[in-house]
């Protein structure tokens, strides 16, 4: 059974920085492309990141430059650095296999930007 665990949300001023983690159980993460989402107050969920199994990453245009997703086969993680955190960051982040239409999702991490 696939567990995904985020920790590293709170609450920061913004220019800050936080660094999420995601840990996973079972031998699927390490052959599996890792995502990041984001879920803002009355908004829609929207993918902020992604790594593939390789190393190679993609973002969204609202965080590229600011946030660095990376991942640690051998510790089954994925990490989402995230700098010149924004107001519009504020967000519950989730942590994913698979994809959208996948059925393994983190509880979710809540991170706030607020002066």
């Amino acid at each position: 059974q696939v567990q995904l665990v985020e920790s590293g949300g709170g609450l920061v001023q913004p220019g800050g920085s936080l660094r999420l983690s995601c840990a996973a159980s079972g031998t699927i993460f390490r052959i599996n492309t890792m995502y990041w989402y984001r879920r803002a107050p009355g908004k829609q969920r929207e993918l902020v990141a992604f790594i593939t199994s390789g190393g190679a990453a993609n973002y969204a245009a609202s965080v590229k430059g600011r946030f660095t997703i990376s991942r640690d086969n051998a510790k089954n993680s994925v990490y989402l650095q995230m700098n010149s955190l924004e107001l519009e960051d504020t967000a519950v982040y989730y942590c994913n296999i698979g994809g959208s239409g996948s059925i393994f999702w983190g509880q979710g991490t809540q991170v706030t930007v607020s002066s």
